[in-house]
């Protein structure tokens, strides 16, 4: 593996992280309640209605986390050992865990379903938040990713928009971690709106809730105005709304796109020395389970 191919998946994994954390003290919050109380939120500051402390993570995160460990201790794809991992920190009683998450987490704990069933409530971001560890494990197989993201998807989330927005992110993550341009990855997301149109983000509509159309077009908007990783994220969760998990997306994405480097060095610093840890340690286990490791590249 090349130094920028490690780079920009140790980039992907810890800017979502980072995002998470950055943005959970301002979730719910509107943008004139951000910068009355904060000015613009630069610094991981904790607090917000869960009490965070400063570089502390949520569900966006743990279920992440919960994800990569599955298919790191199973060497290959294992939906059960997911659902596993997500019903055991279910348990622990994590701060924050969505309806839709929890319902399909406990329907998998009472009956061991591993599909919720098609639900047009369902079009929730709960399923995007956790894509950056299903994006790495299937590095150089599109296909692979198609299969796996909407096996994971379904766990908690059965719905086309859903499943449209996690298939898109995850393939702009691909381009993102082969050192693809911005101008390639909008040629991605173009090909999404010809069939979703209801993602346009252009002119962007300012709504950064947990639905996942507002979610991608938040994500879209600002990544593609953005002028690094820093600018990217916070624009992103300065809008506030769902701003944890618009946060995590965008910093799981600029993370890949402009790699560990272009992370603050600050930010690192005050994340959860114990996540950071862990984060570096899965990235490169996820690459090796890769397709990519017998393939020249990840796909294009």
């Amino acid at each position: 593996m090349t130094g920028d191919l490690i780079s920009r998946i140790k980039g992907a994994l810890l800017g979502m992280a980072i995002g998470d954390a950055l943005g959970a003290p301002v979730e719910f919050m509107m943008p004139g309640e951000i910068k009355a109380k904060h000015g613009v939120l630069k610094e991981m500051v904790g607090g917000g209605w869960l009490r965070l402390k400063p570089g502390q993570v949520t569900d966006d995160t743990d279920m992440s986390l919960c994800i990569a460990r599955a298919l790191s201790s199973a060497g290959e794809w294992d939906l059960t050992a997911i659902a596993t991992q997500f019903a055991a920190w279910l348990k622990t009683r994590p701060i924050d865990v969505g309806d839709t998450c929890r319902r399909g987490i406990r329907n998998f704990m009472l009956n061991g379903q591993l599909e919720s069933p098609p639900n047009e409530w369902d079009a929730g971001n709960g399923a995007l938040m956790r894509m950056v560890p299903i994006a790495i494990f299937t590095l150089g197989d599109d296909n692979r990713l198609q299969r796996c993201t909407i096996g994971q998807a379904h766990l908690t989330h059965n719905h086309p928009l859903s499943d449209a927005a996690c298939i898109c992110y995850g393939r702009l993550l691909h381009l993102a971690i082969a050192g693809a341009s911005k101008i390639r990855l909008r040629r991605e997301v173009s090909a999404l709106l010809s069939e979703y149109p209801n993602f346009t983000f252009e002119p962007y509509k300012g709504l950064a809730t947990g639905y996942v159309v507002d979610t991608f077009q938040t994500v879209c908007h600002f990544f593609f105005r953005g002028k690094g990783f820093e600018d990217c994220l916070v624009a992103t969760v300065n809008q506030g709304g769902d701003a944890d998990t618009t946060g995590a997306i965008i910093g799981g994405l600029a993370g890949a796109y402009y790699g560990i480097e272009g992370i603050p060095g600050r930010w690192l610093k005050k994340l959860d020395r114990g996540v950071v840890k862990e984060l570096d340690e899965l990235a490169l286990k996820l690459c090796r389970l890769s397709p990519y490791s017998s393939n020249d590249a990840p796909a294009d």
